[in-house]
């Protein structure tokens, strides 16, 4: 709550245009997403939307609430792609790793089990040179798949610096792929 001209106002009561019909649907808008599978990404998603409202000059909108739900199925749309080319990015990744990645169910013969093991130990050897804070998040979010946002949280950063971090942590990675292609 704001006090504006000797009165009380909430963001509601200053909100004009799709903003207040944004706010005032806010609570169905999060059933939406959430009934969509966003999980605890909803709020994120709705704050982004949020954002996105503010950020632009869209003037009046004939059909507002169906414009605020497209947007957030357009959200979620995203969410879902991003989703499949994280998946395929890392499928890439582990199949481009000779076999780093690979499950160690699999018969493999012991000589080609060591050699995996080496290259997993100088992976490992490769994130701990980059600080504990990088290897813990190429960790949360490539080994145990926790959300970016989560693992800022947690630590109490920015999600610029867990991004941050994860570049780190992919380019010491190519680095190191590269240099074992070549021996």
């Amino acid at each position: 709550m704001q006090r504006l001209n000797g009165k009380h106002w909430t963001l509601t009561d200053m909100a004009t245009g799709l903003s207040a019909i944004f706010l005032q649907n806010r609570p169905a808008l999060l059933r939406f997403l959430r009934g969509r599978g966003a999980g605890e990404d909803a709020e994120d998603m709705l704050q982004d939307m949020w954002m996105k409202l503010e950020a632009k000059d869209l003037g009046p909108v004939a059909d507002p609430l169906p414009y605020l739900y497209r947007m957030a199925n357009n959200l979620m749309l995203d969410r879902y792609r991003s989703h499949i080319r994280r998946e395929r990015r890392e499928q890439d990744w582990a199949e481009g790793a000779g076999g780093v990645m690979a499950d160690p169910g699999e018969d493999i013969a012991i000589d080609e089990r060591l050699i995996l093991t080496q290259r997993l130990e100088e992976a490992r050897a490769v994130l701990r040179e980059l600080g504990p804070r990088v290897e813990l998040v190429f960790r949360r979010f490539r080994i145990e798949g926790v959300g970016q946002r989560l693992i800022a949280e947690e630590l109490g950063v920015s999600l610029t610096t867990v991004e941050k971090d994860l570049q780190k942590a992919y380019r010491a990675m190519i680095a190191l792929k590269q240099r074992l292609d070549t021996e």
